[in-house]
């Protein structure tokens, strides 16, 4: 039974995350994907972002589905997932200077999605980026029905549940919000810098 594991939504919002990634990791050397999930997103990505070394990291469990499609997509750019979980893992990789994660915010509890701004604000050089997507709310109110309904399946799970903008501008201490990019499926890209 193969390892490699579909995501319906990784391949769904590829495009369009690109797209941003494109403009904003311009001149960036090293990326660290926190959380990996699937492996489809570092597929993609890192064969269009030839100037970057993409660094794939998640929770072991995780690994063999990321291992699976590095294996059938293979990049001279894309790196074997490292183990990493917030809160309880040190910072993987060192020479970072930028890091991307995709619907891992709203699956974390707040403690640790408190720990992931402030330890990639700590971590960064001056004009590190940090490429944020998924489900925000705005000011405490959630952008659809879908997401207010998702968010409640989200606690009903155990998870943290979906994150308030302002929340995480609070957290990011010396991280700067610079774009905030309406993405397709009610989600954002939230692109900090830090300066």
């Amino acid at each position: 039974m193969s390892e490699k594991r579909f995501s319906p939504s990784c391949e769904n919002n590829r495009v369009p995350i690109l797209s941003v990634l494109k403009e904003a990791l311009v001149g960036r050397k090293h990326l660290l994907e926190i959380g990996s999930g699937t492996g489809q997103h570092a597929v993609y990505f890192a064969p269009e972002l030839t100037h970057l070394i993409w660094q794939t990291s998640d929770l072991t469990l995780n690994h063999p589905s990321i291992k699976a499609w590095l294996a059938d997509s293979p990049a001279s750019n894309l790196r074997q997932p490292l183990a990493f979980k917030i809160g309880t893992d040190d910072w993987p990789v060192t020479g970072v200077d930028c890091v991307y994660t995709a619907n891992t915010t709203h699956i974390m509890q707040p403690c640790e999605a408190r720990e992931m701004m402030q330890v990639v604000a700590q971590t960064l050089p001056s004009g590190g980026v940090f490429c944020q997507y998924g489900p925000f709310t705005i000011d405490g109110e959630f952008t659809s029905q879908s997401n207010h309904d998702f968010n409640q399946h989200l606690l009903n799970e155990g998870c943290g549940g979906i994150r308030d903008i302002a929340e995480l501008t609070l957290w990011a201490g010396t991280l700067e919000l610079v774009e905030q990019h309406p993405m397709p499926a009610n989600n954002f890209m939230l692109v900090w810098h830090k300066p």
